[in-house]
């Protein structure tokens, strides 16, 4: 009687380890965001007012969506292609000056994901 338990318990382990063996049949993609990298002037630098900084971004950026702002002002960007990514420049606004301020970087990506990235800079006069 007890190896008859012991073997019904182990048929229905085994047949509840297959079951959970498969992922979801979730039919949507992965979210492909866009990764930003080479920050320039560097994380927490010195830099004067109106000073030029770049970045690249990642070839899934739509390169219209590419928006720069620094402390919550629009900056105007130049956009270049590059490789297989894009290398996206600016400048400081020019009312900023004594202050440290992120340069705050957002972008769409494949599906509609977005990503979000940015560094920080001491602006003096």
């Amino acid at each position: 009687m007890k190896s008859l338990a012991l073997i019904g318990t182990l048929v229905l382990m085994t047949a509840a380890t297959n079951c959970w063996a498969y992922g979801s049949s979730s039919s949507t993609k992965s979210c492909d965001k866009p990764r930003f990298s080479d920050f320039n002037p560097a994380e927490k630098s010195e830099v004067p007012a109106q000073s030029a900084f770049s970045f690249s971004a990642s070839g899934v950026s739509d390169p219209n969506s590419i928006k720069v702002t620094v402390k919550k002002q629009p900056v105007e960007l130049i956009i270049n292609e590059k490789g297989i990514g894009y290398e996206v420049s600016g400048n400081l606004p020019e009312n900023l000056s004594d202050t440290y301020a992120r340069i705050a970087i957002s972008a769409d990506g494949r599906n509609r994901c977005k990503g979000t990235d940015g560094w920080l800079v001491k602006i003096t006069d």
